[in-house]
């Protein structure tokens, strides 16, 4: 029976487990980690499992959508109707507009009613112009203030594109921002629908869990022997052109080995007797971390599940209340909160000693107290932050000249990771169809 190693248990991990397992290869899953899932990967809130990151579904989400019918959780997912909110400074307040379709675009009063027309207008081309590689020459801002105009930019684009790509936001190809909107308008089934999210009412978590059962019962093996957690890989090497990983004070040799973690951390895990002196696999690609601060609170703040924040000043991306999606009934009754930002990995977030402890929530809720000047502090609970580095990579006008390969200079090596998503944004619906792909090229190659 041939042998893989998989470094990584997120869903490209676990998928590609999943493929590899029905097809009757031996599969071993390598997680650093204390849990499985990636950053879709839950812990226990008010009883119930919530995901680290925010997550949910779009009806184009067919990989994910799939993978769940065939692990017969189906049954498990509701479908929700979303509300959107911008939340705009104007003259020193805040102001919610809600921004869910053509209709909430057109009554957008922060936009002059010619800039609403002229918006809406190049939505609906994103929404049905298809020809994307045209676009991945042009920056998002660019395009975007040339097509939309300047106020556009201002009020919707431009502070999103900041919020997400920070300081690497003049450089974003438009391909990007062309698939954001492209997918999301074609979830609706007309421009006036409401959009419709899904859910798994049992959180992200049940899905991963059951792949792990299900790669652990194909191989007739506990989970734990084949999903190995808090795995410290010491080195990867080769012998005789095979994978041998080294881990805990074991030594495991392979017919094959996928990684699926960002490429730099992969690199560094080549034994310096085995690193071939090639820079093709030394990424350019550059990378943002995500922190995330959730938290319950008897308080309701907001009708909105997902707010955007349209202003510069903000110290973070988006706000969302969870349970303005989901029941409250899943969480004894309580409002779920997510705060959340992209920074790059010197930021002060993820450098400052002061922001390791109290000081994101204190900067954040300060600047919370703005926007909803009734929010009380108090009565927050259940408070857990977050931090993911290399969590979203930046796509710029070169991006596809960067993308990494799928079969690794190194021997019988395979490489699977949201880089290798493009134009479309890193998601677990696309982390299950790049596990699919990469299974399949790796069964290719070790039945043929």
């Amino acid at each position: 029976m041939k042998k893989v190693a998989i470094i990584g248990a997120g869903f490209t991990g676990l998928t590609a487990a999943h493929e590899l397992a029905k097809q009757g290869i031996s599969v071993t899953v390598f997680e650093k980690g204390s849990d499985i899932g990636g950053l879709a990967g839950g812990f226990t809130i008010e009883g119930a499992s919530l995901e680290k990151a925010y997550h949910h579904l779009f009806r184009t989400d067919t990989d994910i959508l799939s993978l769940i019918e065939e692990l017969g959780l189906q049954h498990e997912l509701g479908w929700f109707e979303s509300k959107i909110g911008m939340v705009v400074k104007e003259k020193g307040t805040f102001q919610i507009y809600p921004f869910n379709g053509v209709l909430d675009l057109l009554s957008y009063k922060p936009l002059p009613f010619f800039d609403r027309i002229r918006a809406g207008a190049v939505l609906f081309f994103l929404q049905k112009y298809t020809n994307w590689k045209n676009l991945v020459k042009y920056t998002a801002q660019d395009w975007m203030t040339k097509w939309s105009g300047q106020k556009v930019m201002d009020k919707i684009w431009g502070p999103l594109l900041r919020g997400k790509f920070s300081e690497f936001l003049a450089n974003v190809s438009m391909a990007w921002l062309w698939a954001r909107i492209h997918i999301r308008a074609n979830s609706r089934k007309s421009i006036f629908e409401r959009e419709l999210l899904a859910y798994p009412t049992k959180g992200f978590h049940s899905i991963a869990e059951r792949l792990g059962e299900k790669i652990a019962q194909l191989q007739n093996q506990s989970r734990d022997k084949v999903i190995k957690l808090n795995v410290v890989i010491e080195k990867v090497s080769y012998e005789n052109e095979k994978p041998v990983v080294s881990y805990d004070g074991n030594t495991e040799v392979f017919d094959a080995l996928l990684s699926t973690i960002p490429q730099k951390a992969f690199v560094s895990l080549i034994s310096e007797t085995s690193k071939i002196n090639d820079t093709s696999e030394t990424t350019t690609i550059d990378y943002l971390g995500a922190v995330l601060l959730v938290f319950t609170s008897n308080q309701s703040l907001s009708r909105y599940y997902w707010h955007n924040i349209i202003d510069e000043h903000s110290p973070f991306l988006v706000f969302l209340q969870h349970t303005n999606l989901v029941p409250k009934s899943l969480y004894n009754e309580q409002n779920v909160y997510y705060i959340g930002v992209y920074v790059p990995m010197n930021h002060k977030y993820f450098s400052d000693e002061k922001y390791q402890k109290n000081g994101i929530q204190e900067e954040w809720f300060a600047y919370l107290k703005t926007v909803f000047t009734e929010f009380d502090e108090t009565q927050v609970s259940n408070l857990n932050l977050f931090k993911f580095p290399y969590a979203q990579h930046v796509v710029d006008v070169t991006y596809p000249e960067k993308i990494p390969a799928y079969r690794s200079i190194y021997p019988n090596t395979y490489i699977s990771n949201f880089a290798q998503i493009f134009p479309e944004d890193r998601g677990t619906n696309y982390a299950v169809r790049e596990g699919r792909k990469i299974a399949s090229l790796l069964s290719d190659h070790l039945l043929q």
